[in-house]
């Protein structure tokens, strides 16, 4: 009787497993995996930007810096109007005129969603103010000038710690009763800092003679960022010219600068010579163009 219960009971077993052996073969319980956005893109990316415009002299009103403020995004193209395109963060562009430019900016994220905005950017030369006429204080060396100390000597405005002053001479002179003198075989200078304004475009012109021998002998009038020693000249200027006029001793020669003063709202005025022959100069000027 227990071999008859017991054959029974596997057999009962059996068909069980085989019924849910059955059911399970009769199910597909494949998936499917779902595939980057597949679902809704819950915090899709937003494009947008801010900008700005340079400042300064020359063509720094052409050059625009860009500010990304685009959220929920991993990757970005800017679209510019010459065609050319970026994939930074940030960036600059340097439009080539005046006038209207749409620029583009498409943020994308890792699941494929994109998002772009487009900008009309006014690109606009800014105004040059009327310019300011620097005052050049002692400009023929004559005595009797207080702006610059109580001596009243004509170089005291001229004077820059770290260089030694010029010499005063009355003959040549082309105006007045004195010039300034720069020694043969002496480093003499003379440094002025003047008030200017910026985006304007001035010329200074002094009048310079040299002596005759020995030849070689050169001028140098130059504009610089402020110094406060002499030292510092020579990383400090930003234009200069030389004149070598040494045809005769006792006639004066203009010799004229132009520059840009850029960003600048003071500079230096700068005169020395090369020590080779004693020279003179008499009669600075300055005047906006």
């Amino acid at each position: 009787m227990k071999n008859t219960f017991d054959i029974k009971r596997i057999t009962q077993i059996s068909l069980l497993l085989s019924f849910l052996l059955l059911i399970f073969s009769a199910c597909d319980f494949r998936y499917d995996i779902a595939e980057a956005g597949s679902k809704p893109d819950l915090t899709p990316p937003k494009a947008d930007f801010n900008y700005s415009q340079g400042q300064g002299g020359l063509d720094q009103w052409k050059i625009f810096s860009f500010g990304n403020l685009s959220t929920s995004a991993t990757d970005y193209v800017w679209n510019f109007p010459d065609g050319s395109t970026v994939t930074t963060l940030d960036t600059t562009y340097k439009f080539a005129d005046e006038g209207t430019f749409d620029v583009t900016l498409t943020a994308k994220d890792k699941l494929g969603a994109t998002n772009s905005i487009t900008k009309s950017i006014e690109v606009v030369k800014p105004l040059i103010p009327a310019g300011i006429l620097p005052v050049i204080h002692e400009p023929g060396f004559e005595d009797g000038d207080s702006n610059c100390g109580p001596n009243m000597d004509g170089r005291d405005c001229w004077r820059i710690p770290g260089g030694a002053i010029f010499g005063i001479t009355s003959s040549p002179v082309r105006t007045g009763s004195q010039a300034a003198k720069f020694d043969a075989g002496s480093n003499r200078v003379a440094y002025q800092e003047l008030t200017v304004s910026p985006n304007t475009s001035y010329t200074i012109t002094i009048f310079y003679t040299i002596k005759t021998s020995p030849g070689g002998s050169q001028m140098r009038l130059a504009v610089s960022d402020p110094i406060t020693n002499a030292s510092q000249i020579s990383t400090a200027i930003f234009k200069s010219t030389t004149g070598n006029d040494q045809s005769d001793a006792n006639s004066f020669t203009p010799l004229t600068l132009t520059f840009d003063t850029g960003a600048r709202t003071k500079i230096g005025l700068w005169i020395d010579s090369n020590n080779i022959a004693e020279s003179r100069v008499d009669d600075v000027s300055i005047s906006i163009n």
